[in-house]
This record gives structure tokens, sequence and C-alpha cells, in this order.
């Protein structure tokens, strides 16, 4: 068979095309987040029998089933990311309660799109921020990627595999949600997002650029500024490399520039330096952030350019007086939190990060424990704008190939954040105190090492400290979880070593509970109930403050979280750990770490609620302040005056008398904080109070709402548990609902939603293209309804990959051998031939040398609604007289040689389709699929 390709690239003609498309446009990221299509379940890969179907089931680009290319999507449930398809569902009673008794499974994503035609050359690159648990991806039928981590990010380069124009790019993927990392709620689904990245052949690469300012004396700095470049092409490249520090204000501060030689297919690292005189430090109070601006540049024109944020600040750590910043002693009074949200569960929209980090740190948190996996990027750049110090957690503990590289890319991916001041590589393994995970240790340390050397390395250790070989003898900073009695034993035989709490008191309570019914599983929200193994708020702090060596705590846990019911089981489906519910409510231990944790403003909180059924019960009434002293006082008459215990809070038992209960905090004999809080009356009234007033309406944007009920004179009633219904209004949605309560079985998608103890949380998220008003209406029977009107600002859309409705392309033809005689079109292949016909794909012309005639043969499955009302082939550029054969029969002649487009229609029909093309043409002359052919 002689049949030639007229369609040719040579390599210099393909280098000079990427440079002249490269020029312009030089980096985009393009957010691929909407019209994915899912489907929940597996989808088993169709049985491989037979000589021809065997042979090419191992080829390239013929992956079957639901990761083929021509696989029939269209029913499937179109939906934007992130998502997480586990909190979608119900609680079940069979299903893991560590996972919230939330069914997980397997589930199929598959996304189309087009890449243009002008973008041929470029650098292509697929990122996957994250996706739980586990998941295989194929690109056009290739297996592209295993991703062993539901926390991990990974990038595909698609370069090579790309299809422009019209053909479409095919991402399908199948995530195995059955297999855990933790024994905590951890979603299921592509629940972080995804993008596209086209940069020009010289590039850097993602997560290749380290700049963070070390300090070299009392007044200068240097930024040691590492780039690690790309050529994607096959000739080496003369690039020269900027970079500029830019300031808080915009202005310019200093540069660099070095040249490089960058090898063909290959990476080039460079290095620079930024000198900078008496910089503006980022502190915890003050997180001022500069911007360094890469450009890289080749023959004077621009290749690429990236700009990273970073953050002047000392760390420094003492074995005997603790933590410091920017050479100040500074106690961490931290938090450890998982990373999901009531309504939402692991598909934590951008702005909710910021909605939390700021409760912390109204709370007087300065520090937060990424337990146990490290966290969202938009995460750590909230960390960085808010001013709230990181340490960030490695999730699987193995020095084996796999899992290094997972610690690797976080510490790649993270190093440039001036947040983050810890590197932890493990959390309570049993072998911390054997001589195999003091080497396992070690390892992983020296990998993080040869990436950043500015920041130590930590583990989370909850015993084996003491055994003669134990992985404290292989971490910079010896963290602690649980062990406050071996605190002061461990610092006498060590006091070289710097301690902290990694993780501390495990102390239960409910928002808005002020009994304790195990048998119904009630706890009190008096810091009264805690682990076995852990201790109080109270208890924990004292011991943390009362020993400088410490560099301080990380309280189990900041917020609550789906799944790990402790200290109950069915039917209590969240934790009760938190100092805060699952939608950020404040408990009782809010305000007891207020009032231990911030000095420079008064605080002054009661509980509990002063609405009790009876006349006399006795109450106990908790007080938290920083004051030194606290009167406590009822309708006016004076209970008692206590000096402030600023480690237990204050206390008093109190009969209860319906009315006005008071508090006054007093310091230096002035009175400087007052607390009152009422018996109010019967429901009346619903109040919507949303996080703030605005939403961008780019589509992302969420906010959320707090939703309570209030008497007729408008005081909040905080026993109420009344159900609300929700309805929306304007561009935007609810994506989510909660109430904090543990106990709650009720569906946290929809719009309905009970109150718990007064307070349930709607989460608004905007509509791409918003403007003008979004409109949140609630109501119950009996109440007086609310609206809630927040103001939609017209912004930008967020740069994203168009979504197209998917359409099949017939991309995988056989082709006969060219015949001077007109063979039959519907000629068997044999079995076991895998050579006489070739494979080909449409789009190239071929030159019939030895023969007039050629079959083009090819399969496909129509989708369901062509099978069910028919449809039509389109062949575009269709070249020669041709017949179209359809199952074995003559569907339609094309009778002229022109190159030309060809419509056949096709009658409804079940199951899979054979089609033949027969082309006839000139001897020497070129003919056949000139271009694409799809199925619509």
């Amino acid at each position: 068979m002689k049949l030639i390709i007229t369609f040719v690239f040579s390599l210099l003609s393909l280098t000079s095309f990427a440079q002249s498309n490269s020029l312009s446009n030089y980096r985009e990221k393009l957010s691929l987040d909407k019209g994915w299509r899912f489907h929940l379940g597996d989808i088993p890969f169709p049985e491989v029998k037979g000589h021809l179907e065997s042979y090419f089931n191992a080829k390239a680009g013929k992956a079957g089933g639901a990761a083929a290319t021509d696989y029939d999507d269209t029913n499937w449930r179109i939906l934007d990311l992130p998502h997480d398809w586990a909190i979608e569902g119900k609680i079940d009673s069979t299903a893991n309660l560590a996972q919230g008794y939330r069914k997980r499974g397997i589930g199929w994503y598959r996304r189309t799109f087009k890449i243009d035609p002008k973008d041929r050359g470029k650098n292509l690159e697929l990122q996957f921020d994250g996706i739980s648990t586990h998941c295989t991806v194929w690109l056009n039928g290739n297996v592209v990627h295993r991703n062993w981590s539901g926390y991990t990010s990974f990038y595909i380069d698609m370069t090579d595999m790309a299809k422009y124009g019209d053909d479409l790019n095919v991402i399908s993927i199948r995530v195995d949600a059955v297999d855990q990392e933790g024994w905590w709620y951890e979603g299921a689904g592509i629940y972080r997002h995804t993008w596209l990245v086209k940069r020009s052949p010289l590039h850097i690469i993602t997560d290749g650029v380290f700049a963070n300012p070390v300090k070299k004396s009392t007044s200068e700095w240097e930024i040691p500024v590492e780039v690690t470049l790309q050529n994607s092409e096959y000739l080496s490249k003369d690039g020269v490399i900027s970079s500029t520090l830019v300031d808080s204000k915009g202005n310019e501060i200093t540069a660099a520039e070095i040249a490089v030689k960058a090898s063909p297919t290959d990476k080039t690292v460079a290095n620079l330096s930024l000198k900078v005189s008496n910089p503006e430090l980022w502190s915890v109070e003050h997180p001022i952030l500069y911007k360094v601006k890469i450009v890289v540049k080749e023959n004077g024109q621009i290749t690429d350019t990236l700009t990273t944020t970073c953050g002047f600040r000392t760390i420094r750590f003492t074995a005997d007086s603790g933590f410091y910043l920017n050479d100040k002693p500074l106690k961490l009074k931290g938090v450890c939190n998982h990373q999901d949200h009531a309504g939402v569960g692991v598909a934590v929209p951008n702005s909710l990060w910021d909605f939390r980090i700021k409760k912390l740190k109204a709370m007087g948190a300065n520090a937060y424990r990424c337990a146990h996996n490290p966290p969202s990027k938009e995460f750590l750049d909230a960390c960085d704008r808010l001013g709230i110090l990181v340490m960030d957690e490695n999730r699987n503990f193995n020095s084996s190939s796999e899992y290094m590289s997972q610690l690797t890319w976080m510490v790649r991916r993270d190093r440039n954040h001036p947040s983050i001041i810890l590197w932890s590589v493990f959390n309570e393994e049993p072998m911390q105190g054997t001589e195999i995970g003091y080497k396992m240790v070690k390892r992983m340390s020296a990998e993080v090492k040869k990436l950043d050397t500015t920041r130590p390395v930590t583990a989370a250790a909850n015993g084996g400290l003491f055994e003669p070989i134990n992985v404290s003898q292989a971490v910079d900073v010896v963290g602690f979880n649980y062990q406050m009695d071996n605190y002061d034993r461990f610092h006498k035989e060590h006091p070289e070593m710097i301690l902290t709490s990694s993780e501390d008191a495990s102390a239960y309570m409910i928002r808005g509970n002020y009994t304790t019914d195990l048998t119904k599983h009630i706890l009190d929200a008096y810091d009264t109930q805690r682990a076995s193994w852990g201790a109080t708020h109270r208890e924990t702090w004292k011991t943390i403050a009362e020993r400088p060596y410490l560099l301080g705590c990380f309280i189990w846990t900041g917020f609550d979280y789906h799944g790990e019911p402790s200290p109950f089981d069915w039917p209590t489906a969240g934790s009760n750990f938190g100092i805060m519910d699952l939608c950020g409510f404040p408990k009782t231990a809010f305000y007891i770490h207020q009032a231990q944790w911030i000095k420079d403003k008064p605080i002054l909180q009661v509980v509990p609620h002063w609405n009790w059924e009876k006349a006399g019960t006795p109450v106990k009434v908790m007080a938290m302040s920083n004051a030194e002293k606290v009167k406590l006082i009822l309708n006016g008459k004076v209970i008692s005056e206590q000096k402030v215990d600023q480690y237990e809070m204050n206390s008093w038992e109190v009969p209860y008398e319906a009315g006005k209960l008071e508090a006054v905090g007093y310091s230096n004999g002035k009175k400087v904080s007052h607390f009152t809080i009422e018996t109010t009356g019967k429901p009346a009234q619903i109040r919507l109070t949303p996080d703030r007033n605005k939403i961008k309406g780019d589509g992302w944007d969420a906010v959320p709402v707090t939703v309570e009920v209030l008497d007729s004179k408008g005081m909040a009633v905080q026993t109420a548990d009344l159900p609300i219904e929700f309805e929306v209004q304007g561009s935007g949605e609810i994506i989510g609902l909660g109430n904090g309560d543990p106990n709650s079985h009720e569906m946290e998608k929809g719009n309905k939603r009970s109150l718990f103890n007064g307070l349930a949380q709607v989460i608004l998220q905007s509509k791409e293209g918003g403007n003008g008003k979004l409109i949140l209406k609630a109501n119950s029977l009996g109440l007086k309804s609310a609206v809630l009107s927040l103001e939609v600002q017209a912004v930008a859309d967020i740069p994203s990959v168009g979504v197209i409705k998917p359409y099949m392309v017939l991309d995988k033809w056989l082709l006969s051998p060219t015949s001077a005689l007109k063979p039959d079109p519907n000629k068997e292949i044999a079995g076991n031939d895998m050579n006489s016909w070739q494979s080909v794909t449409a789009g190239q012309l071929r030159v019939f040398v030895d023969g007039n005639f050629a079959v083009y043969r090819n399969s496909f499955t129509p989708y369901q609604a062509q099978q069910d009302n028919g449809g039509k082939i389109v062949f575009k550029d269709l070249k020669g007289k041709a017949e179209i054969w359809l199952d074995r029969k003559l569907l339609a002649v094309k009778k002229d040689e022109a190159e030309t487009d060809f419509i056949v229609q096709f009658a409804h029909g079940k199951g899979q389709r054979e089609l033949s093309i027969l082309i006839e043409t000139t001897v020497g002359d070129n003919a056949g699929l000139g271009g694409f052919v799809t199925v619509e």
C-alpha cells in the first residue's frame, strides 16, 4: 500500500510556529471548573475478547468504557466544581461513622473542551488541586495519571496529546472514594479547583519559583530567588530572567537579572538575588505582603511571567523561651482543623476560608495546624492576607518514592507563604518510638530541607518519645499530642530540645446545650466534658501558659467537622470537639479562649441563655472575662462580685428568675465591660444576618448568612428549634445549609433547615455574570418572614475554558490497502490481521499511488438520543467519489470528486454501528477524509 500523507510539519517550521504564537498571551491560567458531567457509581469496563479487540485495547488512545472519547455521557448530570458528592447524600447508619455515616463509593467525571489552533506549539498543562480520594485520569483515551492522595495536587502536561480546532479533547476521571486516607470526613469527588494553563515553550514550571526573604543584618534583607524554567521545544534557547520586588503600594523596590541557556526538552534552574533595606514586616497584626514578579524573555520578547507573594518576617524557635516572630516573643495560640464546613463538605468556596480565619482571629487565635493534610492553596493565601501562622502537615507517613513525592510537592507548592512556620511530617504514627520511625523521619526531614532550610521540621507524636530511639531525635521541633504530664519530664531530660504542644484538649461540648445526658447524646457547654486522653480547654491553656519553654499549643479543634462523632456513635454524625460548631457559631469555648488570649480589648460573655421553665431552678452561670473582677446582677440585685480567674473563669449557682441577667467587668477600679441577657418572649419573626452585604458576581464568591428568630421585642430566642424554608431570587443560589447540631440528620443541600438552639446557616453563592440584587427570603409557619437583599457586584468573569455540548468525533479509523479494482466495502477483516489495514485519523488526505480505491472503516455506538431518534454523520472536507455504508447497507453516494462537506442521515437503531466509506479517485490524486467526521 502506498498512501502518502500530505499534511507534513518539519521540526523547524513547528518551532518557528510556536515562537510566533507564544509572543502574545504568553501565559493563560483558565478555570476548568464549569460544565463537568458526573455519574455517581462505577461503570465497569467492557470485557475485552478477540484478536483485534485485544490488540487495539493495548494501544494509546484506545481506552474503553467511560474512559473512551466517544462514550455517551449526554444523560449525565452537569455540574460545576468544586464538588463533594458525599455531602449531597443522606446520612446512613450502614456507612462508616468516621465519614459521618455518609456513603462515598465511586464516581465518574467527564469534561469535553476545545483548544484554539492558535495555541498549537504552546505548553499545555492540566492542573487538579484536589480529588478525594484516589483517581485515574484519561485524556483523549490515554491513561495520563493515577493519583494516590486526596490532598495532593497533580499536573498533567497535555501538550503532545492535545487536539485543536473542532477536534474535541476529552478528560475522563474515575474517582475511588471507597479508599480512605484518614479517620475523619474526607468527602468524595473533585472538591478543589481545576485549571488549564497555556504557556510559551520557554516557561516557568508550576511551583517553579522560590522567593522567601532572609534577614542578613539589622536592616538588610535578601530574597534568594530560585526559578525553574522548562524548554519544551527541541532546540536550546538563550533567555533572560528578571526579578522585581513590588511593595504593598505597588512600588517597584529593587530588581535583578540573569542570562540562562535552556536545554531542549529539559528543566533549567536559575538563581537571582534581591537585596532590600528596612522592608515593612509581615506579622499576625499587620500581615504586609510584597510581590516578586518574574519575567522570562527570549530575543527581547517576553515568553513567560509569574508573580508570587512573600512576606518579610523572621521566625525563631528556642528551647527555653519559646517562639519569636520578628524577634518578639509570641505564644502560639493555635487550633487544629479539618477542611470541611456545614452544607458544602470539603468543596469549600474560596471566600469561606476568609470567613473561618476571621472567626479564629476574633477568638484570639494566631496559629493554625492543617490536620492532617496539606490544605488548599486558597486557604494559605487567606492566612497570608489575614495574618495567621500555619503548621503545614503531610498526610502519609511513608518514605517510599511515591509518598516522598507527595511530601516534596507540598513543600514546593507552599514554601513562599510567610504564614507557614513549621513543616509537619506526620501525626500520631505507631512507629514514632521505633528505629524505623526515626529513620523515616530522618529521611523525610532531609528531603524537606533540600527544598527549604528556613523553617523547622516537626512531627505530632502521641507517645514513644522516651524510647531509646524515637522520632524526637530526627526533628527540629518536638510535637506533643496529649502528653501534658510529660512536658516537664521531657524538658528536664532534654533541655536543648524545642518543644510544642501539637495537639491538645479534645474537650467536648455542644453549642447552646447546658445539661449533659449521655443516653441522649447531649453534652453541656460549660467545659466540663473531655475525652479520656484529653483535658478541658481551661486546663489545657493553664498548662501551656505556665511553661515558657513551650512554643504554644494547637487545640483540637477550632471547628466541629463531619464524622468522627466521639464520644458517641449512631445517631450522632458529627464531632463535638470544636471551639465553634460546623457553621462557625461560637460555643462557650470560644469565649473562654477569647478571655484567655485577648489582652488588648475588654472581653466579657455570659452563658447560658435566660429562658428556663421553672422559677427557683438552680442554673449554673458562667462568665468569661479578661477584666480583674466581674459582678453578676439579676433584675437589679447584685448576686456577688468575684475576682476573675484567668484560667478557670468564673461561675455562680443562681436560682432562676425571669428577667435580666447582667455582668459587669472592672479593671483598676473602673467599669470596662458590660454584658446583658434577658428572658425572651415567644418566637415572632425571623432575622437574616449576612457575613457581608456585598457579593461578587463571578460565580465563585459565597456568603454565609446567619438565621435566627426574634421575639416581639427583637431579642434573639436562643432556645428556638423551628423549621425554616428559604427562597432565592436573583443572581445566586443556596449551596449549603447547616445548624451545628451534631445529631441532626437533615439534608445539607436544598432549601429547608431547622434552627438548632436558635441558629442556622445558609450559604449563598453568586452566579457568573451576576449584577443587581440577590434576594433571600425565609419563612416559617406562624412567624413574620424575613427578606435579605445582597448587592451583587458586577466583576470580570473568571477566565475559563469554554463549555460545549459534547458531540462524537470519529477519529479512530482503519484504512484498507489501495486497489485497482473496486473492493467489497464490507469485507471482513480477519481477527488476527493487525497489519493489512492501517490505523489512521481523519483530517489528512492520502495520495492514491497504486490504485483508485480504498476503504475507511470505523465502528461507533450512537448516543442514546441518536439510537432512539436517528441522527446524522457529518464528513468535513470529504474528497473523492464515495459510497457511505452503514451496517453493510448503502446509505448515500457522493458522485463528484470535489472536496466538500457531506452530510448523511441515519435511522434509529440500537447498539454498535459499523461504518465503511469506499473512496474512488484518480491514481496520483489525493483523496479521503480531509476533515473531521462527527456524529450528531
